[in-house]
């Protein structure tokens, strides 16, 4: 549910929202008041995989391979008060704006449909794209040993983001929709992968205009 300010009655409560062709029609859920808004429905792209395979490494090349959009790795705001929805309700907000300039935003960060289809602004995008970023099981562990002392690199962890990253593989067909398109980082160099997501996220752009 979107929740905004009212114009009518003035409280900040959910709207429920039909999308049309541009147009998003709202209507309050406290006092029934009805609006119309012209509005950019584009597509989001989220990037997502396991903790060490590559989402936060590709973020400044795609940025450079993609000057007219957005591309954020999310954990930066992973300080906003330590709540993983709220978080993700503020990148689609962020990324909701960008839409409305007309720009495609690219997201890296471990989601899933599960914790962002019940953000508020959800539903103001035409599709939420998902590519999963993957490797082999010890390239992912190799990758996780070797990072500073200050991460999270216990077994535990180790072992619980290898079984993540096994999971992603075997229901990207399945816990998406549409289905995740995948790329493979166990050997790739991040120049190769970014061209990947580049091509993968133009690709599915489309007839979208600023």
């Amino acid at each position: 549910m979107y929740v905004t300010g009212c114009a009518a009655c003035g409280k900040w409560i959910g709207h429920t929202v039909e999308r049309g062709d541009g147009v998003v029609h709202r209507r309050c859920t406290g006092c029934g008041h009805a609006a119309s808004q012209p509005m950019r429905l584009l597509p989001l792209f989220i990037v997502t995989g396991a903790s060490g395979v590559g989402k936060s490494s590709i973020v400044d090349e795609l940025q450079r391979r993609m000057p007219d959009w957005h591309v954020f790795e999310t954990d930066i705001l992973w300080d906003s008060g330590g709540d993983w929805h709220f978080v993700r309700q503020n990148w689609l907000r962020i990324a909701h704006r960008i839409a409305q300039t007309g720009r495609g935003a690219i997201l890296c960060g471990t989601h899933l449909p599960e914790n962002i289809d019940p953000c508020d602004h959800r539903e103001l995008f035409s599709e939420v794209h998902y590519l999963i970023l993957h490797c082999a099981d010890e390239t992912l562990a190799r990758r996780l040993e070797s990072r500073p002392a200050w991460h999270n690199r216990t077994a535990e962890f180790i072992a619980e983001h290898r079984q993540f990253n096994r999971w992603l593989i075997e229901n990207a067909a399945v816990a998406f929709d549409p289905p995740a398109a995948m790329v493979d980082t166990t050997a790739a160099p991040v120049t190769v992968v970014a061209e990947q997501i580049r091509d993968w996220a133009l690709a599915r752009w489309g007839g979208h205009k600023r």
